[in-house]
């Protein structure tokens, strides 16, 4: 069987793509996967170092502050959808995957207008303006949250929650201290509170300036720190911290190590992208959200207030975030109770096996079952 995935633009869409491929080659031992990305955008690396091919197809979101810019994309659009279309003329899929993103719409659209099944995987409990607009092409959608048939056909609903990195699991707080002690000189030690901070793929400015503010009350509380910051903020964050260098706070611009540092945490502060709150539910890890204001639709708002109804984490609006977020933290990581009920609860969300699922579903579309 040949299968077409596309989508990216963050890792929100990327790492359930990557986990759907892999769930289809355990499925399908001799599965042939193409993935269809956007020029310049982050799949374009992070999907050939998962091990599957991509083809890039010269795509961008439109300009809503500015409509008459999007002559151009349009243009971009248009010789976009005649690239997909020679693409799955030459791949022929037996079935097309769409995650959303800007390359998605494109790809997904021409895949129904040759005949392929396409199925829609949909992270967000406010549908993106992509998937929105394909919900007639599809035949399936899988969805991460309950009451999106707001946004989509019931009868073509699945609920399968969203598929996670698959190595999450298996972090080990003992190994994370070796790690961070050996890679960036501290000396962390297991038993002590630790905060990790992760802004997402593409790293959050309000987080990062939020914690840079309060660089002073961090290193003085004794609690261990993990800061990824994103690879467009690592140097403004590398230069307040210098004065804390002898401190517990560790400063990177990615976390290779997302397994131990998930594991060592006892409080994570994060943006409400659909795939990091599937992995805090999936470990159970007490969180205070930090939901984008730059996002389509406020769907990260969504995203958190679906926790924070449950009482399974804590909402801090990017608006409050300056004055608001690290005493929060602080307060929050030291009231045991509290973090205990936080982790109970947000576990009870978790959607397990969530990938598997969805390539069930792509294998029986992609085998005229669906």
């Amino acid at each position: 069987m040949k299968y077409l995935i596309s989508g990216g633009g963050t890792g929100g869409h990327i790492f359930p793509a990557v986990s759907i491929a892999n769930a289809l080659r355990q499925l399908d031992k001799d599965a042939d996967i193409l993935f269809i990305g956007a020029l310049g955008r982050m799949e374009m690396e992070r999907v050939p170092e998962a091990g599957y091919r991509i083809i890039g197809l010269p795509v961008r979101g439109f300009n809503r502050a500015q409509p008459w810019k999007n002559i151009s994309v349009l243009i971009d659009l248009m010789r976009a959808m005649r690239q997909a279309k020679r693409i799955i003329r030459d791949f022929r899929p037996d079935v097309a995957v769409g995650v959303g993103g800007y390359a998605s719409g494109a790809a997904m659209k021409v895949a129904a207008r040759m005949g392929i099944p396409v199925l829609l995987q949909e992270q967000n409990g406010f549908a993106g303006v992509t998937n929105k607009l394909l919900k007639n092409d599809a035949r399936k959608i899988c969805v991460a949250y309950e009451g999106m048939e707001r946004f989509f056909p019931k009868d073509k609903i699945i609920l399968t929650g969203n598929p996670v990195r698959q190595n999450l699991t298996e972090g080990s707080a003992e190994r994370a201290v070796e790690f961070f002690n050996r890679e960036f000189g501290v000396s962390f030690r297991a038993d002590i509170p630790t905060l990790l901070i992760i802004g997402g793929s593409l790293g959050a400015r309000t987080i990062n300036r939020s914690i840079i503010a309060a660089l002073p009350e961090l290193a003085a509380s004794g609690i261990q720190v993990i800061w990824q910051t994103g690879k467009g903020y690592i140097d403004e964050c590398r230069q307040a911290m210098v004065p804390y260098a002898d401190s517990s706070i560790v400063c990177t611009a990615f976390l290779g190590n997302m397994p131990d540092a998930y594991a060592i945490a006892d409080l994570v502060i994060s943006r409400a992208g659909a795939s990091s709150i599937s992995e805090i539910c999936l470990l159970g890890k007490a969180a205070i959200l930090v939901p984008s204001p730059n996002v389509a639709e406020d769907h990260q708002t969504h995203n958190a207030m679906a926790l924070v109804r449950k009482d399974a984490a804590v909402l801090v609006t990017d608006a409050d975030a300056p004055k608001q977020l690290v005493g929060t933290a602080l307060q929050l990581i030291r009231d045991t109770e509290r973090l205990e009920v936080l982790s109970r609860n947000v576990r009870t969300l978790a959607q397990t096996d969530s990938a598997q699922r969805i390539a069930q579903e792509v294998i029986s579309l992609a085998t005229n079952l669906g």
